[in-house]
């Protein structure tokens, strides 16, 4: 992770079919470019970023949420007072479809201003049938889009308040009536589950992930955010794309991860955001051959940050990576948190052509600055979606 190729006074040859046909120095591949349209830049062009972890289709923000932890109340405190996931729950359920839509939209022109190119979305604030449906008919809608969309199923992200008294049996609708319809209608890539004490245990996670396996879904785990509880091991063993969270993952659960080939997804922002001082521990994740990846969680709960540029720059400081590994976690490793290693994340000849300028003169001011945006241009296939115009240099 720490290797990354980096050329100067080069050019990227852009194909008809919207991928990277030749990436080298500029005067060899404008040799071989023809009389293709040329686009001069200024600055460091990077893969586009991939954001692998979001719950980006909700209505209301929870700003109630956020005075009340700044009062010190626990999260059991403020659930019981009628916030957290819940409250969005209800807000999700009460929404028409049209306005998460356009609230959606919204939200991912912004995370394409930050340089985004592919992010990943879950349901998960329905928890019914309906309702997750309705999310994922956003997600659906919004798929092929700028930026592209990948949607993953999180029936099982809590409880709903009327069934609290009986996990199991909502488990049980998880699989037997919500996954086959969210199969029918095609409207969901991977499934994932929330995995932690006090939400869905072990056993109950691996049911889901097992049904939803069959199914033909891809795998992704909510795992150890707060405690070990084997998230990380159920992950690796089930072989799904990537294990999210891991704040509190313990060294059997690094161990796991380092000999499979689930990407760990870590999320500073969110810790950042809930004030807690215990991070993922990232360094020991790279140091035993894990591959980690980063993500925003962007989430009207916990962490309500678009900017993988700002994650970037909390995993150096925060997570004490290396610029380089955090690079590779917002694009190639990301790409391949979400199933798409061999397509995006890198620019390499066959890759599709997405592309973000930033305004700098070394690729390491990308996860140095904070509370800036430098993107100043944006690919996806090779067209141009998203530019600002004029010099930025925060160099001397």
């Amino acid at each position: 992770m720490a290797e990354l190729g980096v050329l100067s006074d080069a050019a990227v040859l852009i194909g008809g079919d919207g991928r990277i046909a030749a990436v080298g120095p500029l005067e060899d591949v404008r040799r071989s470019a023809g009389a293709a349209n040329v686009v001069e830049v200024s600055g460091v062009l990077f893969p586009g970023f991939v954001d692998c972890h979001t719950h980006a289709i909700f209505g209301a923000p929870r700003l109630a949420d956020h005075e009340r932890r700044a009062r010190g109340e626990t999260y059991q405190a403020i659930a019981a007072a009628g916030g957290g996931i819940l409250s969005s729950v209800r807000d999700v359920r009460e929404r028409d479809g049209s306005a998460l839509l356009e609230a959606t939209r919204r939200r991912l022109r912004v995370m394409l201003a930050h340089g985004t190119t592919t992010v990943e979305v879950k349901s998960g604030y329905g928890l019914a049938t309906e309702a997750e449906l309705k999310q994922l008919e956003v997600a659906r809608a919004v798929a092929n889009g700028r930026p592209d969309v990948i949607a993953t199923f999180l029936g099982a992200h809590e409880v709903p308040e009327e069934v609290r008294s009986n996990r199991d049996a909502y488990v049980d609708a998880v699989i037997q009536e919500m996954l086959p319809a969210v199969r029918r209608q095609n409207v969901a890539r991977f499934c994932d589950v929330f995995c932690e004490p006090g939400v869905f245990t072990t056993a109950q996670a691996r049911r889901v992930l097992e049904s939803a396996r069959a199914l033909g879904f891809g795998l992704k785990l909510h795992a150890d955010e707060l405690e070990p509880s084997g998230g990380a091991e159920l992950a690796a063993a089930l072989g799904a794309v990537s294990a999210d969270h891991l704040a509190a993952i313990s060294e059997s659960g690094i161990r796991a991860l380092a000999a499979s080939e689930t990407v760990a997804v870590l999320l500073p922002g969110t810790m950042l955001f809930l004030g807690r001082p215990a991070q993922a521990p990232a360094r020991k994740l790279i140091d035993d051959g894990a591959a980690v990846a980063l993500a925003t969680d962007f989430n009207p709960g916990s962490s309500p940050g678009l900017s993988l540029p700002l994650v970037a720059m909390l995993g150096v400081s925060q997570l004490r990576m290396r610029p380089a590994e955090a690079i590779a976690a917002i694009t190639v490793n990301a790409a391949a948190a979400v199933g798409e290693a061999g397509t995006r994340g890198q620019i390499a000849p066959g890759f599709r052509a997405d592309l973000t300028l930033v305004a700098a003169r070394d690729w390491r001011e990308l996860p140095y600055w904070y509370g800036v945006n430098l993107v100043r241009g944006v690919w996806i296939g090779g067209a141009a979606c998203h530019s600002l115009e004029g010099p930025l240099d925060l160099t001397d």
